[in-house]
């Protein structure tokens, strides 16, 4: 029995990109050796244990043979004579398709340290076409890596296109696409994840409702960039510089979905196209399984982002149909993530990407104007019930007409 450090902390070592988790491969042994040691075994698709002390996991020298279709479709055999170079010939890339042994000598037999240092994204075998998967992974790996210079290899990108036209990313579970979409959007250049996909031909397939977005034209004055996807693409951009959070990057992302439902004949303007959004983020989001406050706070954006644009414009009692809708005075974190999204939209334009938001601000402002009425002093008046709640409100919004007369002197 043999163990070997595999994967992607191998790859991150040798690049010298900061790690966290490590992987092991185990060859010469048995699930019965592994359990007779104290591993206990989680993987039911093919054998994976996690060590006794660490946790970390160790799975067993495999080959796999393709069954049928998606991730799952693979017959696997893990047994004492699986060598480490059959089992690394299954992984997608060559810089994953590397190992370490316990006195740290290097194992390469796909030459992944030189892909490594030429800054080359490339598919280990032919294999690498079986799995749909990977075309979510390649685009993910391209997400982490882009600002360090990595490319795709062409001839990976020509697989990862047949995979795209063979139908077979239809058949992924939705709870896959997402892991993968959820880590490429904690990366450094999640756009490059969509553009990934863009160029093999897989947005589409997987998130149609973005895909279509793209070649829709928008008004040049308000938008120099026209192209509704390139400025998508934008705003993900600047809401990565202005948050770590995940869900501020998909509002953005995916908040201007309407305007791709525009008629040709209302171009270059999208009349309503916030409300025309909300039941496309709600297709998007239940078809790939996407967490709850992901698809809420999109929607929230998709809706009221341009409420927020013209935040000078508003009415104080507009301002308070907002505070209520995004639930701002129960839920304050969160609608400060919502400003952020708003943000990224209105920078996520050329020449608009250094330019100050004043309108976040002014909302913060209205909003805490909003919270500090004290519904103790109503009820002193002797107001309750059902006027109570009236009062309240009438108050919010005199607080709310009191700082916009502040902000406006």
């Amino acid at each position: 029995m043999e163990t070997y450090l595999v994967g992607g902390a191998v790859r991150d070592k040798n690049l010298s990109y900061p790690f966290i988790e490590r992987d092991w491969v185990v060859v010469g042994s048995s699930p019965e050796h592994m359990l007779k040691l104290g591993y206990r075994q989680v993987g039911k698709d093919f054998p994976v244990f996690l060590h006794p002390q660490t946790n970390e996991e160790y799975a067993l020298a495999r080959t796999e043979r393709k069954q049928g279709h998606g991730y799952t479709g693979f017959t696997v055999y893990a047994a004492p004579d699986v060598t480490l170079e059959q089992d690394l010939a299954r992984r997608d890339l060559t810089i994953n398709a590397m190992a370490e042994s316990n006195t740290g000598k290097l194992i390469d037999p796909y030459d992944g340290l030189t892909d490594l240092k030429h800054r080359i994204l490339r598919h280990v075998s032919p294999a690498f076409s079986e799995d749909p998967l990977r075309v979510l992974r390649v685009a993910r790996f391209a997400a982490r890596y882009a600002h360090l210079g990595f490319s795709i290899a062409p001839e990976t990108l020509v697989l990862m296109q047949d995979i795209a036209h063979s139908g077979e990313l239809q058949h992924l579970v939705p709870e896959r696409i997402w892991a993968e979409f959820a880590k490429s959007l904690g990366e450094k250049t999640p756009t490059k994840f969509i553009e990934t996909l863009r160029d093999c031909h897989g947005l589409a397939e997987i998130m149609p409702e973005l895909d279509q977005l793209f070649g829709v034209p928008q008004n040049a004055q308000h938008h120099p960039e026209i192209d509704t996807g390139i400025h998508s693409l934008m705003c993900l951009e600047q809401a990565t510089l202005l948050s770590d959070d995940s869900r501020v990057r998909f509002a953005a992302l995916v908040h201007d979905l309407g305007k791709g439902t525009t008629k040709k004949a209302d171009l270059p303007r999208h009349i309503a196209h916030e409300i025309r959004g909300l039941p496309l983020i709600k297709a998007l989001c239940e078809r790939l399984r996407i967490p709850r406050e992901h698809s809420d706070l999109a929607l929230l954006s998709c809706e009221y982002h341009t409420h927020v644009h013209r935040a000078l414009e508003l009415k104080p009692s507009t301002v308070m149909k907002v505070l209520e809708a995004t639930d701002a005075l129960r839920r304050p974190e969160r609608f400060e993530l919502f400003l952020l999204s708003c943000e990224a939209d209105s920078r996520g334009r050329t020449g608009f990407e250094d330019r100050l938001y004043p309108q976040a601000q002014i909302f913060r402002e209205l909003l805490l104007a909003a919270a500090s009425v004290e519904p103790a002093t109503l009820i002193a008046q002797g107001i309750t019930g059902k006027k109570l709640g009236e009062a309240i409100r009438v108050e919010r919004i005199s607080r709310i007409s009191a700082a916009r007369q502040e902000q406006h002197e």
